[in-house]
């Protein structure tokens, strides 16, 4: 079927129904630019739909805080106190070792404990000639019994001697103290004075 065409007066065409409508509908389904459109396009001002407010995601907040915790710095760890063995010979003796000493034997019955440190020659046969030494010096009952533990060295893990003697005589034998030990520690020296004096049988218990 041919298509008809409109002609005017003039013998123009005339424009059909359709071409006069298009540019009404056009511009009836055309956007406004008064109003907002929709694009792809993310607005530097919009939020990120992605993103979950601490009001909705509750553990926000916290992992937050876990995260400034983790940065930061660990607390320095506290420096260990010195070992009491670790003080200066001239410090530890009088200070830690007599006290430690005197309620050892209490314990053991001796009351009247007298305990000195010097240092003099070695008061036992066949050592004159040695040079003086720093001692410990205990004695109880009026000076009845008597003990010295010898420190060869100024240092209480060095070499080591023991001697005792009764009613004021002078010792017969210089023995080994502690040559066992590998370190020698402030119980062990206790231990050894009140382990030596029990095998003599001068304590109460005996």
């Amino acid at each position: 079927m041919a298509e008809e065409t409109n002609h005017n007066e003039a013998g123009e065409v005339a424009p059909s129904t359709v071409e006069q409508q298009a540019p009404s509908i056009a511009e009836e389904h055309a956007p406004s630019t008064d109003s907002s459109v929709t694009t792809d396009i993310p607005s530097a001002n919009a939020p990120d739909p992605n993103a979950v407010s601490s009001e909705q995601n509750p553990n926000a907040v916290g992992d937050k805080a876990e995260e400034k915790a983790a940065k930061k710095p660990a607390a320095a760890k506290k420096e260990k106190a010195p070992a009491v063995e670790d003080k200066p010979f001239a410090e530890f003796i009088p200070q830690d070792y007599f006290e430690a000493l005197t309620a050892a034997l209490a314990k053991q019955g001796v009351q009247d404990l007298e305990l000195n440190l010097e240092k003099q020659k070695i008061p036992v046969i066949g050592y004159a000639t040695q040079p003086e030494c720093w001692q410990v010096i205990g004695s109880w009952g009026n000076g009845k019994r008597q003990f010295r533990v010898y420190f060869l060295t100024e240092n209480i893990q060095g070499q080591k001697g023991f001697s005792y003697s009764e009613n004021g005589g002078k010792p017969s034998t210089l023995e080994p103290f502690l040559i066992d030990e590998r370190k020698v520690s402030l119980d062990l020296l206790v231990f050894g004075v009140v382990q030596r004096l029990n095998a003599q049988k001068w304590l109460v218990r005996n």
